[in-house]
């Protein structure tokens, strides 16, 4: 008999990401949904190769503060929550972004009205490759590629 053990952070990001990330749909609907609910008035979604090698998602909602960032890629990590009891908002889990980042190449590019730059993440496979500042509109701009690329087929 084996022995019972834990599993590691990054398998354990894996497999939660079976139950968001079914298909690139799945992807497209989780991160359409957060720009609803950060008050977007405009989205722009870009699909490439059936949303295999390239998801784009683009608003001008009301952006992730800059300290706040790397914390939206933790698994259970939300703004949209403080009482479970009481959600208005479409998406609450806090399980999209991490879930996604496990499996795909992932960049973001997020900018609140206050802040006079922006930042930029990126990230593959869970693990975050660079975090900068940078230029850009308000609003979030989140790229997803190459999904699935390091997880073995069944």
């Amino acid at each position: 008999m084996r022995e019972i053990r834990l599993l590691d952070n990054n398998t354990i990001n894996k497999i939660s990401a079976g139950e968001v990330v079914e298909r690139p749909s799945s992807v497209v609907k989780e991160l359409a949904e957060n720009s609803i609910d950060a008050g977007a008035s405009a989205v722009t979604i870009e699909i490439r190769d059936g949303g295999t090698s390239l998801i784009k998602i683009s608003d001008n909602g009301s952006g992730i503060p800059k300290e706040q960032v790397k914390t939206a890629f933790l698994r259970h990590a939300t703004s949209k929550i403080s009482d479970i009891d009481y959600i208005y908002s479409l998406g609450f889990r806090g399980e999209a972004l991490a879930s996604i980042a496990s499996v795909s190449q992932i960049e973001m590019v997020t900018k609140t009205q206050n802040e006079e730059l922006g930042c930029k993440i990126e990230i593959s496979g869970g693990n975050m490759i660079e975090e900068s500042e940078c230029a850009c509109a308000g609003g979030t701009s989140i790229t997803v590629k190459n999904i699935f690329f390091n997880v073995p087929a069944r």
